[in-house]
Order: structure tokens, then C-alpha cells, then sequence
């Protein structure tokens, strides 16, 4: 043991073997966040994400996980709302910088940079935390990408990925029954599926479910309640 942990426990600061205690305590909190699944297909980008709503008087469509960045890239989040709400406005704030400066719809990959040197400042300075939110940001600019942020703001390409607690089992779906070929109503097929597997302690349906697909003809589409419930 450290001979004061709590030197290295309150703030962003390097513990003897190489810890930062805060990003792990970050990271355990989007654990305890509700599963997202960003999924990408040969005609686009799927989102589903469930909404862990406890409160029985909450009105669902207030609580939303699955939000347009721009015309044609979408994001969600698992773990603290506050951080993730924030960081979406942070993302779309950047997306139209760069559109009225540039005339031009930013690329994926482009905006995921930004956002992970965002999380990547709070992992840097003292009196700060970092923020306690994984991010997907999934979108279509020469072809479908999907990107994941932790908390330690590293950024990764993937085809598909999930976060929040039920990521473990999420991920082992995916690599099972995954394929790029799929049409974009089988990848949403497949993500409810993963939500209802994940979630199994809590009914899902269309009040506590988000559902987004972005393709090159109708760019983001967030889906209405009704048609979500035929997917359940």
C-alpha cells in the first residue's frame, strides 16, 4: 500500500505504480450507467440505448440517451447524466463551428478527436474531475464509422461496441451475431435484443428504449415511440 493514498486520491495525480485513481473511479461510474449499443452496417449507423428510469411519475421523453450532433453523426453516453448531457452540447457547439467556418459537415473521426481532448483536460488539471461518461459517436462521412471515448479519453474505431453495465455480455453478443452485410432494421433487431438480454431485471419497452439510425439518404432519424414498440 501507498504510505498516503489519499495523496494520490484527490486529484488527477500519478500514484507510484502508475494509477490514476480519479479516471478509475470514472470509469466505475459509467459501469453503473444504463447499456448503449452503437452498431454500423453497410447502409449506415444504429443506436440503441435504454433509459434506466426508476421513478415511477418521470416522464419518460424527457430522459433522452441518443441525441443528433449533426446532420450526420449521432452520439450517446453511459454513466453520469450531467457529464453526458454536457459533453453533447459540447459536441454539437464543434459541428457548427466548424460547418460555418468550413461550409462542411465535420468527419467523424474529426469530432471524436475533439471530444476525447475535451475528457482528455479533465484527466490533466487539479480541481477538476474527470468526466464519468463513456461516449459512442457514430455517424457517415465517406463510409459508416462508430468511435468510443472512456473516460481516460482514449478513442477507439470499432464496427460495433456497447457501454454501461451491461457491456461485458453486450460485447459478447455482438461478436457473436454481428455482421456488416446486416440491414439497418436487423441491426436494430439485434441491439434490442442485447438491451432485453442486459437488462433483464427491468422490462423494456418503448418508454425506456431510444432508437437512432443514420444513413446517407435521411442522414440522423431519431425513431418515434410507436415504431420502437415494434421492435420489442
Amino acid at each position: 500500500m501507498y504510505p498516503n493514498i489519499q495523496a494520490y486520491d484527490r486529484g488527477v495525480m500519478f500514484a507510484p505504480d502508475g494509477r490514476l485513481f480519479q479516471v478509475e473511479y470514472a470509469r466505475e461510474a459509467v459501469k453503473r450507467g444504463a447499456t448503449s449499443i452503437g452498431i454500423t452496417t453497410v447502409d449506415g449507423v444504429v443506436f440503441v440505448a435504454h433509459k434506466n428510469i426508476t421513478a415511477p411519475l418521470a416522464v419518460p421523453s424527457s430522459m433522452q440517451k441518443v441525441f443528433r450532433v449533426d446532420s450526420y453523426i449521432g452520439a450517446t453516453y453511459s454513466g453520469i447524466v450531467a457529464d453526458g448531457l454536457h459533453l453533447v452540447n459540447v459536441m454539437r457547439s464543434k459541428t457548427q463551428t466548424h460547418r460555418m467556418v468550413y461550409n462542411e459537415t465535420e468527419s467523424v473521426e474529426t469530432i471524436a478527436r475533439d471530444i476525447s481532448e475535451e475528457l482528455l483536460m479533465a484527466t490533466q488539471y487539479g480541481g477538476i474531475r474527470p468526466y464519468a461518461i463513456s461516449v459512442l459517436i457514430g455517424g457517415i462521412d465517406n463510409e459508416p464509422r462508430l468511435f468510443e471515448i472512456d473516460p481516460a479519453a482514449t478513442v477507439a474505431g470499432f464496427k460495433a461496441d456497447a457501454i454501461g453495465s451491461g457491456k461485458s455480455l453486450a460485447d459478447e453478443m455482438l461478436v457473436k451475431d454481428y455482421k456488416y452485410e446486416m440491414a439497418v432494421d436487423d441491426a436494430i433487431a439485434l441491439g434490442v435484443k442485447i438491451i432485453k438480454k442486459v437488462s433483464e431485471k427491468q422490462a423494456i419497452d418503448e418508454k425506456n428504449l431510444d432508437i437512432a439510425t443514420i444513413t446517407k439518404e435521411d442522414g440522423y432519424s431519431m425513431m418515434p415511440m410507436e415504431k420502437v414498440a415494434k421492435f420489442i
